[in-house]
C-alpha cells in the first residue's frame, strides 16, 4: 500500500505544448519523510524552462512507483485551473518515480523544424515537412529517507520510457552509471540520448548512442541535477490526422 497525500495546485506562469523538451521538476530530489513534495510539468530547451499552461485534460496517464505498487491514478488529483502541478507527502520512506504521458499534441512542421526535431534520432535520414502528432513520456525519481528501494528500475507504461539499470541515489562518483532505453516495450537501438547536467545555472551536455542492448553508459557524479532526453519519430502511414508520430521521453533526478 502507497501511503501518501496530495493535493493539486496551480500555477500562474506558463507556456504552450508542444515544445522541443519536457520534463518533471520536483521542488528538490531527496526529502524526509512526510515532507511536502512539489512536482510542476516543464517545458522548454536545454534543460532551462517554465511550467506548462496544461490542465488535465492534456494528461493521458500520470502514476506513481514505489516498491512493488503502482497507483494508477495520479492524474485524477489534477483540476481544471491551467498550469497544475502535483503535490504529495509520502509517509513511507524509499525510492519514489512519478511518471506522467500527455495525451497528443497537433503541430504543422516546416521542414527545417522538423530536421531539427528528427536529429535527436541520430540518423542520416532526410525527411520532408508534414503534420504531425507528439507525445511527451516524462518521469523523475525522487528519494524520501535512507531506505533505496528499486521502485526506478522497472520499465512503464510510457511509450518510449528510459530506464536507469541502477538506483542513481546509491551510484558513486566517477562509476558508470547504465540507462536502458525502450519504445513500447522493446529494446531500442541506435538512437541518440542527451545527457543533461545542471550545477546551480551551469548547464552540461553529452550525447550518447544506444547500443544493441538500447544502453547507454556515462560517468555520473552525485551533484546537481541530471536529466536524460530521448526522440522517436514514426511515419505514419493512410493517417487522417498526421504524417508522422513523434514521442519525446525524458528522465530526471537529482542530489538535493
Amino acid at each position: 500500500m502507497i501511503n501518501k497525500a496530495i493535493l493539486a495546485l496551480p500555477f500562474l506562469a506558463g507556456v504552450n505544448l508542444p515544445s522541443h523538451q519536457s520534463w518533471l521538476q520536483p521542488d528538490k530530489f531527496v526529502y524526509k519523510r512526510t515532507e511536502p513534495v512539489n512536482v510542476k510539468f516543464m517545458v522548454g530547451e536545454n534543460f532551462i524552462g517554465q511550467n506548462w499552461d496544461g490542465d488535465r485534460d492534456k494528461i493521458n496517464c500520470m502514476q506513481l512507483y514505489y516498491e512493488d505498487v503502482v497507483d494508477k491514478s495520479l492524474d485524477a488529483n489534477f483540476g481544471t485551473d491551467s498550469g497544475d502541478s502535483l503535490q504529495l507527502a509520502m509517509i513511507d520512506e524509499g525510492t519514489v518515480m512519478i511518471t506522467l504521458s500527455t495525451n497528443n499534441s497537433f503541430a504543422d512542421l516546416s521542414t527545417e523544424e522538423f530536421q531539427q526535431y528528427l536529429s535527436e534520432r541520430d540518423e542520416d535520414d532526410t525527411l520532408n515537412a508534414g503534420t504531425e502528432i507528439s507525445q511527451s513520456c516524462v518521469k523523475t525519481i525522487l528519494q524520501v529517507g535512507d531506505l533505496y528501494t528499486a521502485a526506478c528500475n522497472q520499465k512503464t507504461d510510457l511509450a518510449l520510457d528510459i530506464v536507469p539499470v541502477d538506483n542513481p541515489f546509491k551510484s558513486s562518483k566517477g562509476k558508470n552509471f547504465t540507462l536502458k532505453v525502450y519504445f513500447k516495450g522493446e529494446e531500442l537501438k541506435k538512437r541518440k540520448v542527451i545527457i543533461w547536467h545542471k550545477l546551480d545555472t551551469n548547464v552540461s551536455q553529452q550525447e550518447l548512442t544506444t547500443n544493441e542492448q538500447g544502453e547507454v553508459k556515462f560517468q555520473l557524479s552525485p551533484h546537481g541535477e541530471w536529466m536524460a532526453t530521448c526522440v522517436e519519430t514514426v511515419k505514419l502511414t493512410n493517417d487522417p490526422v498526421a504524417d508522422w508520430q513523434s514521442y519525446s521521453a525524458s528522465l530526471t533526478w537529482g542530489y538535493y
